[in-house]
């Protein structure tokens, strides 16, 4: 299989158009896809070299801008961005005045072959560059969390150099009867020692080498009231701010029962809030319906997610968000009786059980609850920061009959309140459930019928490039009539076919007449390409492959007029799936696209296992884009996508004030109601913005 090359950005400084298009040709030749822009004027740099670049390659001399005024911008904004010097003839002189300059290499006009070589050399440097900075980037994260769990650790654990302690986390000091770590900084580790066991731990220390592998002593230490304890004294080479030194992991020796518990606590304990995990939780809610059915014992289950986690991970940082949660944890813990059980189910969601009261005696304390965490100041690292909670309640009663199906409940009760901005509180009512069911039968009677008489209407949405894409680009939306000619809301209509097992068949409906509609507009002479959804259920129809080959064939389209869009919650719920999905896709010259991207805590995991041609961020992203941190926000996942080599699209463009924030970010395509909203036919005059 050939090695396939990411998408290069590559900026020209040509005065001439031809020149400039032949230069791509060559890379374009030689195998290399390119995203290209020919610089025009000085002002023309200064506002592009905000956008990510790969490549910039000069003409010996040019009107527009001399070389070296280029090259000083690039110095000046602290640009990576290779500099490729192109020289008349055979000027020496001219080679040894660009690399001078800062040039990584200068060479003469028309040697196209090393050129390209030269290009690649380059390229290849650049990733390496940018692969160490990701990497330098990702230690200091990970050294941040690992700090976090070295002090927040039940074990005692320092660090010892030349004898002497230089850390010591909470659990050490508090092993040896101290107060604070600075009390033991500069300490001897042999004054911890009791006398009897000095001249052993003396001898075994200097017998220890850094290159050992880890090493067990069983010594008495001694507190700092005098007390003597029995201790087993793990010893194992490590760095501490980049300095060699031994890591201490001391264990008191107790009886095995003491032991054995301890282990049980920390292994139902969640690493970072301390509360109980998701596994140990999920069993005491067994337990709890097993009480609840069997004995009549009520229980009130609540799930409390936070919200705008997304944002506050990036305003915040992965280790400071772990501090925030930490600490939200604590909080919680005082807001509730002690046989509360308090537990951390995911990334950015909390659940506590409250045994022995319904949810109606519960409302009160959680709105209580949701007071004091919107007025709470939390402190990080000097930085403040205010948190909100929607909160999903649900009851176990004698009628319940599986843990899951209660949070279930709960989880979409909250996810209610989050859909309207979030902090607020809704308790599950059976009673608009059975109502929401009946009125889910009514639409999945509606969907038969339109599947049957194919009366489901298409709408086309244009997808506009702020790059220079010739192509046409529409999204297709799908709308459903009930009996009386009126709109079922999307979510409704999804939801019922989700529920009733229509979603594949809505897939493949809608799939189809796309096709369908799309290749007799292409037949006119247009070159448009379609972002067709695909459900979280299609997402796992292992027949939908082989089915969408076969429509392709028959219809003689373009297999790349096709982007197969999937949203990223369906895709992170499925991703073995959709990892298997991409690839197929890719085996077809199908296109991919990931939409309402950046609201999971770590969305670029779900980019490590799919092959992803477009992302289109989510909606939040564009709210409120006068706010410069907003914008900040924006710009960053942009960088971050864009170093990817990911085409990025921003949805729900309302207003001409945001283009220009847009084109700073770097968007790719942007799609709204400003440009224009979903119409019945593929009209829209994409010449009018080029």
């Amino acid at each position: 299989m050939a090695n396939e090359k990411k998408t290069i950005r590559l900026l020209i400084l040509e005065d001439s158009q031809n020149e400039a298009e032949r230069l791509v040709s060559l890379f374009r030749n030689a195998g290399r896809a390119t995203r290209v822009h020919r610089i025009t004027s000085s002002e023309d740099l200064a506002e592009i070299l905000s956008q990510g670049w790969d490549l910039l390659i000069a003409a010996p001399e040019a009107e527009a801008l001399d070389p070296s005024e280029a090259l000083g911008a690039i110095r000046r904004q602290a640009k990576d961005i290779p500099f490729i010097q192109l020289v008349s003839g055979n000027d020496s002189d001219a080679v040894t005045e660009a690399l001078a300059l800062g040039a990584q290499d200068a060479l003469p006009q028309g040697e196209d072959e090393r050129l390209i070589l030269v290009a690649n050399r380059e390229l290849a440097n650049l990733e390496e560059r940018r692969a160490r900075r990701s990497a330098e980037v990702a230690l200091r994260e990970a050294e941040k969390r690992c700090q976090l769990l070295l002090d927040s650790s039940v074990d005692a654990i320092t660090y010892v150099h030349d004898g002497m302690h230089i850390y010591a986390n909470r659990a050490y000091v508090g092993l040896f009867g101290y107060e604070d770590a600075e009390e033991l900084e500069g300490m001897p580790m042999i004054d911890l020692i009791a006398g009897c066991d000095q001249a052993t731990f003396k001898d075994f220390l200097k017998g220890y080498q850094t290159t050992e592998d880890n090493a067990d002593l069983a010594c008495s230490g001694i507190r700092s009231d005098g007390q003597a304890f029995a201790a087993r004294m793990t010893f194992s080479p490590a760095t501490y701010d980049g300095e060699p030194c031994i890591q201490v992991v001391i264990r008191a020796e107790t009886d095995n029962a003491q032991l054995e518990e301890k282990l049980r606590e920390v292994s139902s304990q969640d690493l970072v809030t301390g509360l109980y995990n998701r596994a140990h939780f999920l069993d005491l809610m067994d337990s709890a319906v097993e009480r609840a059915v069997t004995a009549g014992q009520p229980a009130t289950f609540a799930y409390m997610q936070l919200d705008r986690a997304q944002t506050l991970q990036l305003n915040l940082g992965v280790a400071s968000i772990d501090l925030l949660l930490a600490d939200l944890g604590n909080l919680l813990r005082g807001q509730f009786p002690e046989q509360a059980q308090l537990a951390r189910l995911s990334d950015d969601v909390f659940a506590v059980l409250l045994p022995g009261e319904d949810p109606e005696q519960s409302t009160a304390r959680f709105s209580a609850l949701l007071k004091k965490v919107e007025g709470h100041l939390f402190d990080i690292h000097g930085r403040t920061a205010q948190v909100t909670l929607s909160i999903g309640v649900a009851g176990l009663d004698e009628k319940t009959t599986r843990a899951q199906e209660v949070i279930e409940r709960a989880h979409r009760a909250a996810d209610e309140i989050a859909q309207k901005d979030g902090n607020g509180l809704k308790v599950y009512n059976p009673a608009d459930e059975l109502a929401a069911a009946a009125y889910r039968g009514d639409i999945a009677a509606i969907i038969r019928q339109a599947l049957e008489q194919n009366s489901f209407r298409l709408l086309f949405q244009p997808i506009i490039s702020l790059r220079g894409d010739t192509h046409e680009h529409y999204e297709v939306l799908l709308r459903l009539l009930n009996p009386q000619g009126e709109e079922v809301p999307p979510a409704d209509f999804l939801n019922a076919a989700k529920a009733a097992g229509l979603a594949e068949k809505i897939d493949r409906w809608v799939l189809l007449n796309s096709i369908k509609l799309l290749s007799e507009h292409r037949a006119k002479g247009h070159e448009t390409k379609l972002f067709v959804h695909l459900s979280g259920s299609g997402l796992q129809d292992p027949e939908l492959l082989p089915w969408l080959s076969v429509a392709l064939k028959a219809s003689r389209l373009p297999a790349d007029a096709l982007i197969v869009q999937i949203n990223e919650p369906d895709a992170i719920a499925y991703l073995r799936q959709a990892k298997v999905l991409s690839q197929g896709l890719a085996e077809l010259h199908c296109q991919i696209a990931l939409c309402q991207f950046g609201c999971a805590l770590n969305p670029f995991n779900t980019l490590k296992h799919m092959n992803v041609d477009f992302v289109k961020v989510d909606g939040s992203y564009v709210q409120d884009l006068s706010n410069p941190e907003n914008q900040e926000n924006l710009k960053t996942l942009m960088a971050s996508l864009h170093a990817q080599a990911k085409l990025t699209i921003v949805p729900m463009v309302e207003s001409a004030t945001a283009l220009a924030t847009l084109w700073q970010a770097g968007a790719n395509y942007i799609q709204g109601r400003y440009l224009q909203g979903p119409s019945q036919a593929m009209d829209y005059d994409f010449a009018s913005d080029e």
